[in-house]
């Protein structure tokens, strides 16, 4: 039995995931989709670069990460309807897109989160020096928020989803509060809420491309992450927050819930209350660490294989 996992090649995190599934998962595993006899969707934007006539002969799985339910039009649905045809089996990454994908399909779905590579994401206990290296204020209150918030149609709009206007809220709110607080952003397309702290005299550093060993020094070098998302498919930065010991406070989205502890999930009504419990979200990560993270996808897949 092999598998097949089609490629995003947008130097995202599903790139990452696929190279570390085939470097970790080899003697189940090809490259050259003729070969297998499963086909993993892990890249369901790109789903239709796949040969139909290869794909119809194959059984085949479906990553779906979250649906923007304010962005799920008919075009949407269609697009989904005849992806559905080819699918036999759905993955995703938490409870709360399960939910979404049950309303869709009557395909057998699995929630399991993505496993996590504690070879990159580690705790460094070293907060000083590293924010001495990235010449960091050693007497602030650092929040990170490491993801896409400006739509790429303009560079302007807010993504809703990603909830930078729920964001710019909060930080707004520490600052009045009592905080010496400082931003620390990484990733591309951060101009809308780098335009609000600017407007609002916050000061914060903008890390726009790091590779992963940089970006796990900066998790290390916070005090708390936000995520104010409306919708998520994880977001990844929770379980790399777990593992790297990282404060967090989140919206309920994704994996969120799953990971966190209930009093670190908030509410927009409720932000300034909810606690980082580092020590919960640290244990809750372990079973999804590699290789033991690995485990329920080859249940499923050989599930499939054997139906």
């Amino acid at each position: 039995m092999k598998i097949h996992l089609n490629s995003a090649k947008e130097n995202w995190v599903v790139d990452r995931f696929r190279e570390e599934w085939y470097k970790y998962n080899s003697s189940i595993s090809t490259k050259i989709i003729r070969n297998s006899d499963i086909v993993w969707i892990i890249s369901p934007w790109t789903w239709k670069k796949i040969n139909k006539k290869i794909l119809s002969k194959k059984k085949v799985i479906c990553s779906i990460y979250h649906l923007d339910e304010d962005k799920f039009d008919e075009k949407q649905l269609d697009e989904f309807n005849l992806r559905d045809e080819y699918v036999d089996f759905y993955h995703v990454i938490s409870e709360n897109t399960k939910k979404q994908i049950k309303k869709l399909t009557n395909k057998p779905i699995v929630s399991i989160p993505f496993w996590v590579n504690q070879e990159i994401w580690k705790d460094i206990n070293e907060k000083d020096i590293l924010r001495e290296k990235y010449k960091l204020d050693l007497d602030s209150y650092l929040i990170g928020s490491f993801q896409r918030d400006t739509e790429g149609k303009d560079l302007i709009s807010p993504k809703l989803s990603k909830g930078p206007d729920q964001f710019i809220k909060i930080i707004k709110e520490y600052k009045e509060k009592n905080k010496k607080i400082g931003v620390i952003l990484a990733g591309k397309r951060r101009n809308f809420i780098i335009e609000n702290l600017e407007r609002l005299d916050i000061p914060f550093n903008y890390f726009e491309m790091v590779d992963f060993k940089e970006l796990n020094e900066l998790y290390n070098c916070l005090d708390l992450y936000i995520v104010s998302s409306r919708y998520e498919g994880g977001p990844q930065a929770v379980m790399e927050c777990a593992i790297t010991r990282t404060p967090i406070i989140s919206t309920d989205v994704g994996v969120a819930s799953e990971i966190l502890h209930p009093n670190s999930i908030f509410s927009m009504n409720s932000f300034m209350n909810a606690k980082p419990n580092t020590d919960y979200a640290y244990e809750k990560v372990q079973k999804y660490l590699i290789p033991n993270g690995f485990e329920n996808f080859r249940k499923i897949i050989n599930q499939v294989y054997e139906n």
